[in-house]
């Protein structure tokens, strides 16, 4: 292209603006509002808030989201393999065969051989992994309050309600 044809061009697109012009807004703040009507953005939004204070509570301990999820998973349930705990978090068996490694070796869990089905194995805590999900979970039960703050009891349980209506149920193990 010409300079004279990247003038003209840009001068018809000056005339011929194809958004509004931005509103003034605080530097270095963008303006979301095209975003915040899309679900997906504002539980993205919300998600990282509350990734923020998992992380500000369990990184003491050394637990990511899912190997506290694991804990939790196995700590309710008792008797689960690896593919039930793969479906449960969406978690792909290598990812999860790595994540169980490192919560192995980190003395949380252990890997026992079926009794019902020797080809299987199942996910055990350990008397160290059992002592951790009863302490993080007495944190977990209360870590999210001030986030929280401007919800109330009611408004909380209708948001958990309405976000679980949108999660699939896991496939049967």
């Amino acid at each position: 292209m010409t300079v004279a044809a990247a003038a003209r061009s840009s001068s018809a697109r000056a005339a011929h603006p194809t958004h509004a012009p931005a509103p003034a807004r605080k530097p270095g703040k963008l303006d979301d509002s095209g975003l915040f009507h899309l679900v997906g953005y504002a539980a993205s939004r919300a998600a990282l808030e509350l990734r923020k204070v998992f992380t500000q509570h369990m990184e003491a301990f050394g637990l990511t989201t899912p190997q506290f999820s694991i804990l939790m998973l196995v700590f309710d349930n008792g008797d689960v393999n690896q593919k039930q705990l793969g479906q449960a978090l969406d978690i792909s068996p290598p990812n999860m065969a790595v994540t169980l490694d490192r919560m192995a070796e980190r003395g949380w869990i252990e890997r026992v051989r079926s009794t019902r089905d020797r080809r299987a194995q199942q996910i055990h805590l350990t008397p160290a992994g059992r002592a951790l999900a009863e302490r993080t979970r007495r944190i977990a039960a209360t870590m999210e309050e001030p986030a929280l703050a401007a919800l109330s009891r009611a408004e909380r349980a209708l948001l958990i309600e309405l976000l679980r209506k949108i999660v699939p149920a896991a496939a049967p193990g």
